[in-house]
């Protein structure tokens, strides 16, 4: 894996898997299916350092997808033969976890099924999955390390306050779905959460 980022704008660019991973919240909003979108925070609920901190991430959280536009995959190399198979399991998933979304019945609510019922955040996960195959199919240190900043700030951090918007507006349907699944799969539950 190379330290020193290349920078090439070309059609086999890692791009293609992150464009892929922004699409769908544009999609859904563009569909029937936008009654059935997950309910959004409010964002006015966050504190001063929430706000600094949501501002934050949506700015490391589009680091890795604009270096992207410069990264050209390895193709032909073992890199890319590696990272390949890693990003399209992550995709796949990733696709599975906006189907388990979208398929949430109106009255139903919560998603708890599907990949939901590994992890509270499997779309945080499978991105971070992608990400993984990508930085190794670009034999890219610096897209993983954006990868793991993006998941740390975009995503570790706004769990918390995701899940809190989740518990006031399900109650007790969201505590006992946090008390028998855990935030990440794999990582135990602290506290009961």
């Amino acid at each position: 894996m190379s330290l020193i980022p290349a920078f090439e704008i070309g059609v086999w660019n890692a791009w293609i898997f992150e464009l892929y991973a922004l699409l769908p919240c544009p999609l859904l909003t563009l569909t029937p299916l936008k009654k059935r979108a997950p309910p959004s925070p409010d964002l006015s609920t966050l504190n001063e350092v929430e706000r600094r901190t949501f501002g934050l991430s949506r700015v490391v959280m589009f680091l890795p997808f604009i270096y992207s536009i410069f990264l050209p995959l390895k193709l032909g190399t073992t890199w890319f033969y590696i990272g390949l198979p890693i990003a399209l399991v992550g995709l796949v998933m990733y696709t599975i976890v906006w189907v388990n979304l979208v398929s949430i019945r109106p009255g139903d609510g919560l998603a708890t099924g599907g990949l939901y019922r590994f992890s509270r955040h499997p779309m945080y996960l499978t991105g971070f999955l992608m990400a993984i195959g990508i930085s190794i199919a670009c034999a890219s240190w610096l897209f993983l390390v954006l990868s793991i900043a993006s998941l740390f700030f975009a995503n570790v951090r706004y769990a918390g306050f995701e899940e809190r918007f989740l518990l006031q507006k399900y109650g007790d349907a969201y505590r006992e779905y946090m008390d028998r699944t855990p935030r990440w799969i794999g990582i135990p539950k602290s506290g009961g959460r």
